[in-house]
């Protein structure tokens, strides 16, 4: 499978990172700090993400916060590669479609990137991100995500999470069905799905299924290794395979 790509070349400047989550399943450690801090070599995982998105030339990210929210700021005010804008959730987690609802003054009239705080990856030959924008095609598409497969990802242990045709056209997994295609945590959104929606609690898993039934729902392959954080335990694995990849 790949996409066409685009005549005109789009990047997005401005992007979201969901980092309000809870992150219960990491106790203990985050009994002390919230998740998007944990560190995997010595870096915090939200400071993956954020080192993408500059390198992508994202000049404005938006981050919600709400577990220990403080920690989060005072670690966000360390960043001077761009500006940094806290969607406060403290009063009310809002959870990932919410998050963007009450963000979406902060984000622009234009698509944007939203990055998982939790999950992140080590690029192949290509950068995911830049990827992700060559291929993005707004004809045809009101999202386009980043698919890993579970050959090239640590950490997970689901079922994946959706079908892909020929064109990179997504639709879910059936039902008793396992699929090899796995969401990453990172994604092209158009600003206009989130419009007149109230701010409450929702997923963005009502986007995701809104856009299948509009066929506008599509997905890029990842090039390299895609990682996600979910317990203590993935830590290590997380770090044995930035080793490999080394060796690689």
């Amino acid at each position: 499978m790949q996409l066409v790509k685009t005549t005109s070349r789009f990047k997005p400047k401005t992007a979201m990172i969901l980092a309000a989550g809870l992150g219960k399943r990491m106790r203990p450690i985050t009994s002390t700090m919230p998740k998007p801090l944990i560190e995997v070599r010595g870096r915090a995982l939200i400071d993956y993400g954020l080192d993408a998105l500059a390198r992508n030339g994202v000049e404005r990210v938006v981050v919600n916060v709400h577990y220990m929210a403080d920690l989060m700021r005072a670690h966000l005010r360390k960043r001077r590669d761009m500006e940094i804008v806290v969607s406060d959730e403290t009063d009310m987690l809002l959870d990932s479609g919410g998050g963007i609802v009450k963000a979406l003054p902060e984000l622009g009239a234009d698509p944007f990137y939203v990055l998982n705080a939790d999950t992140f990856w080590i690029d192949g030959y290509r950068d995911n991100l830049d990827l992700l924008a060559e291929l993005w095609d707004p004809a045809r598409m009101d999202v386009s995500l980043l698919i890993a497969e579970m050959r090239q990802s640590t950490g997970y242990d689901g079922s994946g999470d959706f079908v892909m045709d020929p064109t990179g056209r997504l639709s879910r997994v059936p039902e008793r069905v396992v699929s090899p295609f796995i969401y990453a945590g990172g994604a092209i959104l158009k600003p206009e799905l989130f419009e007149a929606m109230p701010v409450e609690r929702f997923s963005l898993n009502r986007i995701f299924d809104r856009s299948i039934e509009a066929e506008r729902l599509y997905g890029v392959r990842l090039d390299g290794v895609w990682i996600t954080v979910g317990t203590p335990s993935a830590i290590a694995l997380a770090e044995e395979a930035f080793v490999a990849s080394a060796a690689a």
